[in-house]
């Protein structure tokens, strides 16, 4: 906040206001045993032009040239300024939960037309009004499998980001579920090895693109799952709907996700708000709020909460989910952005990360960068050999003023000289560039 303006006679006016005299009287019931007793040894405070220098020296240490190619479920897209400007009006910016529907039209439509963009976007019937984050959607989703099939065992791939798989573990035991994971075969997900541990499932999570930018034979994933009457769900990337199927036109029940790439900044890695879509049977048992369209008194279209399944709202034992925070604004955020793209805009955004990820690859393998899984169609991420601990690789490129991906060896087995890169339509020919450079080996002669 740049500006105050309460001033000594505001003070005054306050403590008149609530019966006392002085802000000593105010705090009267503190034991004095407990008060500090004394001046707090501090400087004297600044003067206006004095602390607006000195908040420039502390930001001016700040580091914000560096090049950016992290990724694994936070990735560095544009967001256009129409974002800010739409989601700073203060009808939205300082809006609370919208219960009373008569007072919140604005909100209320503006998540209606948010839920309407995700089911067009990802095939599916029915989005609630967004959720916390793309981790904990899916733990969410676990347990609308498991009220809908009556099953405990939940599939998950081991391609499937591992903050997810870790998140969805931490959850089981509350919901009373049993987690098994089918290992990657090459960085992608064998279908015959899904379609043998669905048996008795209630769900099969998978990802698609996977975490190492991978794209999965997901129609085969899905349909795996259906035959074993298991509800096939896929963790997606907004972004990559623009170019890939729909999880809706190729069988899955939900589609989840993390919705930071559709109009949110990386924000140091949150908040961000998470996605949930699913098909219409199961509108009764998705966890958090439905607006819904309907009339007035009057007959004129309005907007309500329609359902309701928090667990402040209903019975605890009756709730789909106890999190009491849907990420409203940061949904609403993804909304503008999307609106804004459309499908074709959409569309050339996931063709240019892929452009970019194409010429990534080629000028890597040039550096002498070997594919992790060379044989593999990818998205915008994909994995590299570095001929070294990936840790020292990181290192050499952060001197360089780069950030180069991220160490697959933190979360798998055998992969310790792998770096997961990352490349949005931010990233630019002449930065790939450096990136190669930086990361580049030494030939033999």
């Amino acid at each position: 906040m740049s500006y105050l303006s309460l001033t000594h006679a505001d003070r005054e006016e306050m403590l008149a206001a609530i019966g006392v005299s002085s802000i000593d009287e105010l705090f009267r019931d503190i034991p004095k045993g407990v008060r500090y007793g004394r001046e707090l040894d501090i400087a004297p405070a600044l003067t206006e032009p004095e602390l607006q220098r000195h908040m420039e020296e502390l930001a001016g240490k700040n580091i914000v040239d560096e090049v950016c190619f992290l990724g694994a479920g936070i990735y560095d897209h544009y967001v256009p300024a129409v974002v800010d400007a739409v989601l700073q009006r203060g009808e939205l910016l300082t809006a609370y939960t919208p219960y009373q529907p008569e007072m919140s039209q604005g909100v209320l439509q503006a998540i209606f037309e948010y839920q309407t963009a995700i089911c067009e976007l990802t095939g599916m019937d029915v989005s609630n009004a967004s959720g916390y984050d793309g981790t904990t959607v899916a733990a969410d989703a676990c347990f609308v499998a498991k009220h809908a099939t009556g099953r405990t065992k939940i599939v998950v791939t081991e391609a499937t980001n591992p903050q997810v798989r870790q998140v969805i573990k931490t959850y089981a035991p509350g919901f009373g579920l049993e987690v098994v994971e089918v290992p990657h075969e090459g960085g992608v997900t064998d279908p015959d090895r899904v379609r043998e541990a669905a048996v008795d499932a209630a769900a099969v999570i998978f990802q698609q693109p996977n975490f190492f930018g991978n794209l999965e034979n997901a129609p085969e994933l899905a349909a795996a799952a259906n035959e074993a009457g298991a509800m096939p769900i896929a963790h997606v990337d907004p972004v990559s709907l623009g170019v890939l199927e729909a999880p809706g036109e190729y069988g899955c029940a939900m589609a989840i996700g993390e919705g930071q790439s559709a109009g949110n900044s990386m924000s140091y890695g949150g908040p961000h708000y998470g996605f949930l879509a699913a098909r219409n049977d199961y509108i009764r048992r998705l966890p958090g709020r439905i607006v819904g369209e309907t009339v007035d008194a009057a007959g004129e279209r309005g907007y309500v909460l329609t359902l309701q399944t928090r667990e402040q709202h209903i019975r605890r034992e009756k709730a789909t989910s106890n999190i009491t925070t849907n990420q409203t604004l940061l949904a609403l955020a993804g909304l503008v952005h999307l609106s804004l793209l459309g499908p074709q805009g959409l569309k050339e955004l996931g063709e240019t990360c892929m452009a970019l990820r194409s010429y990534a690859q080629t000028e890597l393998a040039k550096a002498g960068l070997e594919a992790v899984f060379p044989d593999k169609a990818t998205f915008k991420e994909f994995a590299v050999r570095t001929g070294r601990p990936a840790r020292d690789a990181l290192a050499a490129a952060r001197a360089k003023g780069i950030y180069a991906g991220y160490p697959l060896g933190r979360d798998y087995a055998g992969l310790d000289d792998a770096l997961l890169i990352a490349v949005t339509e931010k990233r630019t020919t002449e930065e790939i560039d450096r990136l190669a450079e930086a990361l580049a080996l030494e030939r033999q002669p």
